[in-house]
């Protein structure tokens, strides 16, 4: 086998959005399935559709053309507002994008009636994370007035040819890490009804975030107005994100980082003599816990995040990365580790992410 792999189980994925897809659907809520954790790892997405998503979704270009031209049959999404270079490009290959900004829209309309198409549009709104969208609210603090732009795309938007705007949506717990609640998906819903009015139709799609909204559909306590919700973790790894609990019926077992030992000996747990910054401008802190037995494996920083690995066997503890060395404490082990084994670690979703874009980690569908 390669070394080192991501080992996916396509039928745990599918087991997994199964699981999701009735657990939204008492609720009234579609899911999509997001592709880009995984590079859009083509049997990923189609675990994904056997398990009951409505369409796919993904932030890359690159990775919807590899959909594609894997064979992929779906309605494709593209999760964030199109570059404006590669507006025929956008159209070409996804029949939906999340926009957020008005200069997009009339090149994005010309794209699609040249093309001969239609082309659906979900228009994004801040609710406060301060990632991407239009601020749709009046707040003192902010210096803001009025909607920002939101009712200007509206009115734009439902005058071009070529552009149909199908919904309104958000994205909480990202880059401001602001937690989803009832009250957001609340206001959300009533940009949703505003939004209608100005176009004298009632919107499609109320698209209210990603996985870090399950912990409220969980609980029964999403708010009514909410259609849909674009979902990778909890398909991939079965978890939530806010607090990573596990969601009811699935599995966090799905994905299973494996790298081969190169070296194992006996070493203080502190480094010996001065220290400063580490390879990656961090000051590292270490414990001293005295002589422990160390074993490196054949990977790092390169192609994990060695912080949201968690080792398989017990008795193993990370102690820290390097660009090409991942160094564990295997004191405790049982069996005793050696050089030539293989180690095997679950893993969060940024290592999965950083695991699945190295090109010397190698895929492994089991």
């Amino acid at each position: 086998m390669p070394n080192p792999r991501l080992e996916i189980d396509s039928r745990l994925i599918e087991q997994n959005t199964r699981a999701v897809v009735r657990l939204c659907a008492r609720q009234g809520i579609s899911v999509m399935g997001v592709t880009k954790g995984t590079l859009a790892e083509p049997e990923v997405a189609r675990a994904m559709l056997r398990g009951g998503v409505k369409r796919l979704g993904d932030s890359r270009l690159a990775n919807i053309e590899r959909l594609r031209d894997a064979g992929v049959e779906s309605s494709m999404t593209l999760l964030r507002s199109p570059v404006l270079s590669e507006v025929a490009r956008a159209v070409r290959v996804a029949e939906r994008s999340l926009v957020s900004d008005t200069s997009v829209l009339r090149p994005l309309a010309r794209a699609a009636s040249e093309a001969g198409r239609v082309h659906e549009i979900v228009l994004m709104v801040d609710l406060g994370d301060l990632r991407e969208g239009f601020w749709p609210r009046h707040e003192p603090w902010t210096g803001l007035h009025g909607d920002s732009g939101l009712d200007e795309a509206l009115e734009l938007a439902s005058r071009l040819e070529g552009l149909r705007v199908v919904g309104v949506g958000t994205n909480l717990a990202c880059l401001g890490g602001v937690i989803p609640t009832p009250e957001k998906m609340v206001e959300l819903a009533v940009i949703a009804g505003h939004a209608g009015d100005v176009l004298g139709r009632p919107l499609e799609v109320v698209s209210g975030g990603n996985s870090a909204n399950l912990g409220m559909v969980i609980k029964g306590r999403m708010p009514r107005g909410i259609t849909e919700l674009r979902l990778g973790e909890a398909l991939l790894l079965g978890t939530e994100a806010v607090n990573k609990d596990p969601v009811p019926g699935c599995s966090q077992s799905a994905f299973t980082f494996v790298a081969e030992v190169i070296e194992v000996r006996d070493k203080p747990s502190l480094p010996v003599g001065p220290t400063g910054i580490d390879a990656f401008g961090k000051v590292p802190v270490f414990e001293d816990r005295g002589i422990r037995r160390r074993a490196i494996c054949a990977a790092g920083r390169q192609d994990i995040d060695h912080q949201d690995l968690r080792p398989r066997a017990a008795g193993v503890e990370v102690v820290g990365a390097s660009s090409d060395h991942l160094v564990c404490d295997v004191t405790a082990a049982s069996p005793r580790i050696a050089v030539g084994d293989e180690m095997g670690f679950d893993v969060g979703y940024s290592c999965m992410l950083r695991a699945c874009t190295s090109p010397f980690v190698a895929k492994v569908i089991v």
